[in-house]
């Protein structure tokens, strides 16, 4: 069917006014774009990220008028009765079709490919690992997925334990699976991401489980894989040290290039010695290994 699109681009305080108006007026969904390319990396968690400048794009059915929507919109946000919306009828296209034609199989290292449902396996010989884009974080496009994935295919953890915490879809507990490892288990503070990451590893038939960080409980393990944010990480690093065997590796991503000293600071002052420094873009993986 064809859609027809209304964008407006308002400053930060407008956005999320705006945004309501559109979902009073029916709108089949709202999305908030960066008008200016200007990315928020940490965002606090449980916010929704909003620019100083947000495109605000409401979709609505091609059979609806659309001076009413605007009427409506501009009675419940009078400071836009002003402004001038944009409007475009978009073409009646497979839109299902277009959004999975962007996601294909991708290789990281030389023996691991994620690969979304729809398509077939490359080397069907290879670690393999079925995963669709869904509700949670995490299907190896962001470099700093990207570059734990590739360590983990360089590093396999064959016969060892590993927890990955924060666990996304759990796209790095099933790549340590897949690779060899003999337990794993993952954890997150976002109840959608434990699903996701049942619902993958149902699928992979991989035996791990995943808990709420509130309920995670496990030994310290051989390898512990962490792909959040520069804050957090260095938060939580007296939990990592306790949840990382002595001489076990301590892998850490999601961080700014800009943040990285300072994160190697923290963890060698509190007993990690610093093995590998790899950096994507204007992100940075860390491996340590612990005293």
């Amino acid at each position: 069917m064809a859609w027809i699109q209304i964008n407006l681009t308002v400053e930060e305080k407008l956005a999320e006014p705006l945004s309501d108006a559109f979902m009073e007026a029916n709108a089949a969904s709202v999305t908030f774009i960066d008008a200016e390319d200007r990315p928020i990396y940490e965002p606090e968690l449980g916010t929704t990220p909003i620019w100083q400048q947000t495109t605000v794009q409401a979709l609505f059915d091609a059979e609806v008028e659309v001076q009413p929507i605007l009427n409506l919109v501009t009675s419940i946000v009078p400071e836009l009765k002003d402004a001038t919306f944009k409007v475009e009828v978009l073409e009646d296209k497979d839109w299902i079709r277009a959004w999975m034609d962007q996601f294909q199989p991708m290789q990281f290292g030389d023996k691991l490919w994620i690969i979304p449902s729809w398509c077939e396996a490359p080397q069907p010989d290879a670690a393999n690992l079925m995963l669709d884009p869904g509700m949670a974080f995490g299907t190896g496009t962001h470099p700093t997925t990207a570059m734990c994935l590739t360590w983990l295919d360089a590093n396999p953890p064959m016969g060892k334990t590993v927890i990955d915490y924060g666990c996304g879809s759990g796209i790095l507990a099933l790549a340590a699976s897949k690779l060899g490892a003999v337990e794993v288990k993952g954890t997150d503070i976002d109840p959608q991401a434990i699903t996701a990451s049942e619902q993958n590893a149902e699928r992979n038939n991989a035996h791990i489980a995943f808990a709420l960080v509130k309920d995670f409980e496990s030994e310290p393990a051989d390898v512990l894989v962490a792909n959040i944010l520069a804050g957090p990480l260095k938060e939580l690093s007296p939990e990592f040290h306790r949840l990382t065997k002595p001489q076990g590796t301590l892998v850490l991503s999601g961080i700014l290039t800009t943040q990285a000293n300072d994160l190697i600071a923290h963890y060698e002052s509190i007993g990690f010695r610093l093995q590998e420094h790899h950096q994507q873009e204007e992100w940075t993986q860390l491996a340590f290994q612990k005293h």
